[in-house]
């Protein structure tokens, strides 16, 4: 107990994977109804979500491919005008562990040229398409300069990532499946309700034992009207404690590497 800042008893990590129609682009080529579902995050969603934010005064993360970056400039501006972050996610949201290597290293210079092009500055924060790497990838993060990752399973806490038996100088803020929006509304077409009860028997738990909670959102799944409301009711709930820390990624990576040092 007493890990966090200012006496709070839990984090909550809330992150947005905005990856418009990125991974369909290349999926499939042609398929204009299968990219449509993509689309529905720049035209529909992130307006939603980003004045939903503001009403929660709620800072947060999106973890933006290139290729998005590129195609709708203008809302990862509007995300950054809002005080929120823009981590990097890939270019075309392959899975990087299926890449050549002269592929993976092409992606990371097109994605690190397109997002520091729309942001004015390089993103600190990385979060792998898919949640998997290569045996290079975390040798392309040091070399690109990046402070956090947002990628592994094994644990409900930050910490300071090592690879290969040797420290990487990032830090590691845990994901986990089936706090995943995708997974739940997607693949499983749980139900509104069904999902509500997931998190937030989850946030209990972290709550109680004082520890560190990250939910992945993707904006054409949880920017649909009925599950936007059900994540307000969620954050509201959270909030209603009163001693729950909601950093961006690179506050609470910085922060947290600032208690270990």
């Amino acid at each position: 107990m007493g890990v966090w800042p200012e006496g709070k008893r839990c984090a909550v990590f809330l992150s947005f994977d905005y990856d418009a129609e990125s991974a369909e682009v290349w999926r499939f080529p042609k398929g204009v109804i299968e990219q449509s579902k993509g689309q529905f995050a720049p035209r529909v969603a992130i307006p939603r979500i980003l004045d939903l934010l503001d009403r929660l005064e709620v800072k947060v993360t999106f973890f933006v491919p290139g290729w998005t970056a590129e195609t709708y400039p203008e809302t990862v501006q509007e995300i950054l005008s809002r005080g929120h972050e823009v981590g990097a996610h890939g270019y075309l949201h392959k899975k990087l562990n299926e890449v050549s290597a002269e592929e993976e290293e092409e992606i990371f210079e097109r994605m690190m040229t397109a997002l520091t092009d729309v942001m004015g500055e390089k993103p600190l924060g990385f979060r792998a398409p898919y949640w998997l790497y290569s045996e290079r990838t975390i040798d392309h993060l040091k070399r690109y300069g990046f402070f956090y990752t947002s990628d592994f399973m094994n644990d409900d806490m930050p910490y300071m990532l090592r690879y290969k038996g040797e420290e990487t100088g990032l830090v590691e803020l845990p994901v986990e499946w089936f706090l995943d929006d995708w997974v739940l509304f997607e693949t499983h077409r749980k139900t509104c309700s069904e999902v509500y009860e997931t998190w937030l028997g989850e946030f209990e738990g972290i709550h109680e034992l004082g520890r560190y909670l990250c939910l992945t959102f993707h904006p054409q799944t949880i920017g649909r009207i009925s599950r936007l409301r059900m994540l307000e009711r969620l954050i509201r709930e959270m909030k209603r404690r009163g001693d729950v820390w909601f950093p961006r990624g690179v506050d609470l990576a910085r922060w947290w590497k600032e208690r270990k040092a």
